[in-house]
């Protein structure tokens, strides 16, 4: 089943750990070997060998630094302290895949409009032994934004959805930094529509969250969010409340749901055994956007795989992101027939992809 998975902090890692996503995940984690690597972003979930065995078409892939204040060490090097250095980091990480792209032809391709993504489609509808895969860039946290105008820049660079929060900044709050929408952020969105970015509210928090979702007039998604209803006790922001929830699916949205164990299951905290978590926690998630929506044609995935966590901390049927192909006898033992699987897969998001791309 092919996969489209909206959200991997790409770029982040080849910088941050000099990751080459062109090799296999085997590959990476021996050259990690003996590194304290694992400690800080636990081992590889993503390659290309795996891509390829998971049938993973397209990503959706991050623009990524963190503020100062959130940097984890001096191994943290994607920190910025203001606007123009997180510019100059997001830079470096577009150049990242422009080279990524230009090095590997065979295996990567940068998707910009609906014409690049039915080639790609195409492609994979060939009956071939491997096929590219298709790179969607994302930008996570608006700070390389000193102005809302300068949106257009990084459309014309490539970027085609945009997150205004990871942390809490000028535009709105983000996770565990609550806050409204700001003038500043009704002006940041107010371009972004003229422009025609998809906004992804993941990690906004939920007050400017719902304000964006009065306020915004194009594509709205949240490309990496679980269901708070499922996480009874963790008070976090950074999970949907059913009724932001409802108020994306009222605006035909699509929300990728994480496999990552710390958000997937109540209490469990880093360093506990991966073993206490399933893929049908996963399903659950999936399920219960599902049964708010009436039907299948609001979830997708949005795995986040290396985004700070790895190998150790998802649920313990997953090896590598070609494991998530799990998934699909799982949801057909609940009752989900094959059309939802493909929705839930790819069809969603490929929807919501042909009416953002130019």
């Amino acid at each position: 089943m092919i996969l489209v998975d909206a959200h991997e902090d790409l770029a982040w890692n080849m910088l941050t750990f000099q990751r080459d996503y062109s090799r296999s995940a085997a590959e990476i984690r021996q050259s990690e070997a003996g590194s304290a690597i694992w400690q800080w972003n636990g081992d590889t979930l993503l390659g290309w060998e795996e891509y390829q065995r998971g049938q993973v078409m397209l990503i959706f892939s991050t623009l990524f630094a963190a503020p100062v204040r959130k940097k984890l060490g001096d191994w943290d090097t994607q920190c910025y302290t203001d606007s123009r250095q997180a510019k100059k980091l997001y830079r470096a990480q577009v150049e990242a895949y422009l080279s990524l792209v230009e090095q590997n032809p065979q295996k990567f391709t940068l998707i910009q409009t609906r014409n690049d993504l039915q080639n790609l489609q195409n492609e994979w509808q060939q009956a071939k032994d491997s096929h590219p895969v298709g790179l969607l860039m994302l930008m996570e946290g608006a700070e390389a934004i000193e102005h809302p105008e300068e949106v257009e820049t990084w459309w014309n660079s490539g970027v085609r959805i945009l997150g205004p929060a990871w942390a809490g900044n000028a535009f709105c709050g983000g996770t565990n930094e609550p806050g409204r929408l700001t003038k500043l952020g009704e002006q940041l969105l107010e371009s972004m529509a003229n422009v025609g970015f998809a906004l992804d509210l993941s990690h906004m928090d939920e007050p400017a969250a719902l304000q964006a979702l009065d306020f915004y007039e194009g594509i709205v998604i949240a490309t990496h969010a679980n269901a708070k209803a499922l996480l009874r006790g963790i008070e976090s922001n950074r999970h949907l409340s059913d009724r932001l929830i409802h108020r994306l699916i009222e605006r035909d949205g699509v929300i990728g749901v994480i496999p990552y164990n710390a958000f997937l299951k109540a209490g469990w905290r880093e360093g506990e055994p991966r073993e206490e978590v399933t893929l049908l926690d996963l399903v659950a998630h999936i399920d219960h956007i599902c049964q708010l929506a009436g039907d299948s044609q609001h979830v997708g995935i949005g795995s986040d795989f290396d985004g700070g966590f790895g190998w150790q901390s998802v649920p313990v049927e997953i090896n590598t992101i070609a494991d998530l192909q799990k998934i699909v006898p799982l949801l057909s033992e609940r009752g989900y027939a094959t059309q939802d699987i493909t929705n839930i897969f790819h069809g969603n998001w490929l929807r919501c992809c042909n009416r953002f791309l130019p």
